[in-house]
């Protein structure tokens, strides 16, 4: 679905990424991790053809991004910044229509109006649709952008991707993990995401695979139990950790200062 070789990143000679191989198999999902400033986000830019023109070409299912026509890509790929515009008049559901705008020119048809509404109830956002956008908390919008993103997939393609940086961020625990369930029922119908993620034990729960970096090289790309072991995460964070099962998966669980 995705891959990379040898992808080195730097910015005004200062290296954020250097040596990176990255293969991403249809149905999974790829988490990222680390700490802060090791290079997750420009990464996740760099392989959703953000930057442009790369040193080291990146293979979208065995073409690259130059290889693909603009609008076919947009039915094939999405994804969803860190950042977005805090101010933008428009309600709700207009928002979220954004998503759709590869697929008509000036009136939306029916699939189009049916897409945004299912994922506007997937990310808890339905009952705000005629809201304006910007009277909305910073929760509310980002379920919203993250709603706009996921209707932008919705279509009879096969093997979509999505790429996904912090979408966690200013959510509840019960949209964290809404979120994370909507993600994973996309990959289960043979997708791929590519997600960033600060919150490890989310990671171990909900990846197929974890690859961990650290000053912008990989110090682990594997499952999460081979990933997450008490001596990789204690050294990568320098912080202590220990490490147990998780009850509800026997997943790794991982409690600093311990």
């Amino acid at each position: 679905m995705l891959e990379a070789t040898n992808i080195s990143y730097a910015h005004r000679k200062f290296s954020i990424l250097e040596g990176i191989d990255i293969s991403v198999n249809n149905g999974e999902l790829l988490v990222i991790v680390g700490p802060n400033g090791a290079g997750k986000s420009t990464l996740l830019s760099l392989l959703a053809n953000e930057f442009g023109k790369t040193e080291k070409p990146v293979f979208f299912k065995k073409k690259t991004f130059k290889q693909w026509d603009d609008k076919e890509l947009a039915h094939n790929k999405a994804k969803f910044s860190q950042s977005n515009n805090s101010d933008i008049p428009l309600s709700v559901n207009d928002v979220v229509m954004m998503g759709r705008y590869p697929y008509f020119q000036s009136v939306p048809h029916k699939e189009d109006l049916d897409a945004v509404q299912k994922a506007m109830q997937e990310t808890d956002v339905a009952a705000l649709k005629e809201r304006d956008y910007n009277s909305l908390s910073g929760g509310e919008k980002q379920r919203v952008h993250l709603a706009r993103v996921m209707c932008q997939l919705d279509n009879d393609v096969q093997s979509k991707l999505v790429f996904l940086d912090e979408p966690l961020n200013n959510l509840d625990v019960l949209h964290q993990h809404r979120i994370l369930h909507t993600v994973k029922d996309f990959t289960e119908k043979g997708n791929t995401a590519v997600m960033v993620l600060h919150d490890l034990n989310l990671a171990a729960q909900f990846a197929d695979r974890v690859m961990l970096l650290k000053k912008g090289k990989i110090v682990a790309h594997d499952v999460p139990d081979k990933v997450f072991t008490k001596e990789i995460i204690s050294r990568v964070y320098n912080f202590p950790c220990t490490i147990c099962p998780n009850p509800v998966n026997q997943n790794p669980l991982i409690i600093f200062g311990i």
